[in-house]
């Protein structure tokens, strides 16, 4: 059983938070109007009138969650995005054993591989569990072969781009 003061556990405030909507709707709006407004802030795009960047950030992170669309997108990603920061942090701890100052360079780029590898995953698994337009969810499980052939191009993109040294005339 657990200890609670008063009757409150950790699970009751939470599941309390849940049913006034602060994770359906506080949170994401949060999210939204403070990428928003940062953007618009960052860019100067529409001067420097915080006033003006803060009437429209409102205004799309209010009219974002007007239809429940960003709502349940962000419940199908982020314990998908969870799970994926937790395999990285168990990478983490297991690429510590092999670690050296003199393998930074290509460790960097092994983290950035398995960075890009989990993001992938989440977002394949989280699209294939949001359901697009009433219920045409699509199964990107069954997209494999397409997401392996796209991977391979985009390394022979990188390795043509990038690869090899300069050549003489």
């Amino acid at each position: 059983m657990a200890y609670s003061y008063g009757g409150w556990t950790i699970t009751t405030i939470l599941n309390q938070w849940a049913d006034f909507g602060i994770f359906a709707y506080a949170l994401p709006f949060l999210m939204i109007f403070a990428m928003v407004f940062g953007i618009l802030n960052k860019t100067s795009l529409l001067g420097d009138n915080k006033g003006v960047q803060a009437t429209i950030a409102l205004a799309v992170g209010l009219l974002s969650l007007q239809f429940d669309y960003v709502t349940n997108f962000y419940a199908t990603i982020f314990p998908y995005a969870g799970i994926g920061i937790s395999v990285l942090l168990v990478a983490l701890i297991l690429m510590g054993l092999i670690y050296s100052t003199e393998n930074k360079g290509w460790l960097d780029k092994v983290w950035f591989g398995i960075g890009v590898v989990i993001f992938l995953v989440v977002l394949f698994t989280s699209m294939s569990n949001f359901s697009w337009m009433g219920g045409m969810g699509y199964n990107f499980s069954q997209a494999w072969p397409a997401i392996l052939a796209g991977m391979i191009l985009l390394g022979l993109m990188a390795l043509i781009i990038y690869g090899g040294g300069k050549k003489g005339p």
